[in-house]
């Protein structure tokens, strides 16, 4: 899949929206090909997918979708406008509870 931010009219929009995020949430602004689409991880036992786009696994109870997922030292910080964006702190996986990441094309 290609790289999208959601509701990003086009791509340079998208690009800056991305930029903008990871310097809100103190996270390295990636290359091209080590964007995170998809990832797939343990919270509590329970497996958990967030993937662009979609609304977060219920368990962080979080209505809007994932705009962004940044690989930081130790963990993976995952955003959406209420988590990491506007109000609040992003959703946080620890790369030990990591089982799958899926880069965009």
């Amino acid at each position: 899949m290609d790289f999208f931010v959601p509701l990003a009219k086009d791509i340079d929009q998208a690009q800056s929206v991305y930029t903008s995020i990871a310097e809100h949430v103190s996270a390295p602004t990636p290359t091209n090909d080590k964007r995170i689409q998809k990832l797939i991880w343990t919270h509590e036992g329970v497996e958990c997918i967030g993937e662009v786009g979609k609304l977060p696994p219920e368990v962080f109870r979080a209505d809007d979708e994932i705009l962004a997922i940044f690989e930081c030292d130790n963990v993976y910080k995952i955003c959406t406008q209420n988590r990491g964006v506007i109000n609040f702190d992003p959703i946080l996986a620890t790369t030990d509870t990591v089982k799958r990441v899926i880069y965009f094309d």
